[in-house]
């Protein structure tokens, strides 16, 4: 039978190249020593005859370094990366990863994953599920918990978003004039005029607010930046309504930021508004 690859040297830089005979295709092998381009071009070509061997040979390899490559399940990484996580982030991959499309790989052994079953998972989720195995593979790839990445950059899916947009003043006045809970009204009306997030604005306290110089000041709970943002009479008209100490909200900032997005969708639903950026996320 003859070998699918053949080696050749170029004379500029003395690097040795492979030549695949079936497609024609040439690739560097990034070397100019003839023994060990040899080992490279040998090492090909008994790829080439027998993949299924050469498969449980580099298992074997892997094994010699890392015990659990031939055990670790795809559910063992999920788990490894919420340890890292925290708070509202540990929430948001908990709750990524229970996705039932996750549910074909979770006891897959991460060695023996073929793009086939990337594939799957991907047509029986949703954009977040893309986004989330994108995730899940640079994690293991980071690792060196695989070789070598089971889909391309090309071979992923594009990601396609719903067009989105903020919430018109139109549709802010039509919402609050049916809002009978005074203090989500109150929330809803400094949500449109200071613009935070909903879980910056449900941990805003009265001391951050500095009534004689009219100045609000928070960190940023993702990114922890400082917002200094100076107000005016709509703003101190709002502000008169809620507690002089502590907790603005205390009541909404129980909540999880599951459960406020879920409100606010609901109003948003109630009202007949669609296509908005949900301000929780």
């Amino acid at each position: 039978m003859k070998p699918q690859f053949r080696l050749y040297r170029r004379s500029n830089g003395g690097r040795f190249y492979l030549h695949n005979n079936v497609t024609g295709k040439q690739e560097s092998l990034g070397t100019t020593d003839r023994k060990e381009a040899a080992r490279l071009l040998h090492a090909k070509n008994e790829a080439s005859r027998h993949p299924l061997l050469n498969v449980q040979i580099a298992r074997a390899y892997l094994a010699a370094n890392d015990t659990k490559v031939g055990t670790r399940l795809w559910l063992d990484v999920m788990d490894e990366i919420t340890k890292s996580k925290k708070a509202s982030t540990l929430a948001f991959y908990l709750r990524a990863f229970k996705q039932k499309a996750f549910d074909s790989i979770r006891k897959l052994t991460v060695v023996q994953t073929r793009p086939e079953h990337f594939l799957y998972v991907l047509g029986a989720g949703t954009i977040a599920t893309n986004k989330n195995l994108r995730r899940l593979h640079s994690y293991a790839l980071s690792m060196t918990w695989l070789p070598w990445p089971i889909l391309t950059k090309k071979q992923w899916p594009e990601l396609r978003y719903k067009n989105k947009r903020g919430i018109t003043r139109e549709e802010h006045l039509t919402i609050l004039a049916k809002e009978l809970n005074p203090e989500w009204k109150a929330f809803l009306e400094l949500l449109w005029h200071v613009g935070p997030s909903q879980g910056d604005m449900a941990a805003l306290r009265a001391e951050d607010i500095d009534v004689e110089h009219r100045v609000i000041k928070f960190s940023r709970q993702k990114t922890r930046s400082l917002t200094v943002q100076r107000y005016g009479e709509d703003i101190a008209a709002i502000l008169n309504r809620l507690p002089k100490s502590g907790l603005l909200f205390p009541k909404l900032s129980q909540l999880t930021s599951s459960n406020r997005a879920a409100r606010f969708s609901k109003a948003l639903k109630r009202r007949g508004v669609v296509g908005v950026i949900n301000p929780a996320k």
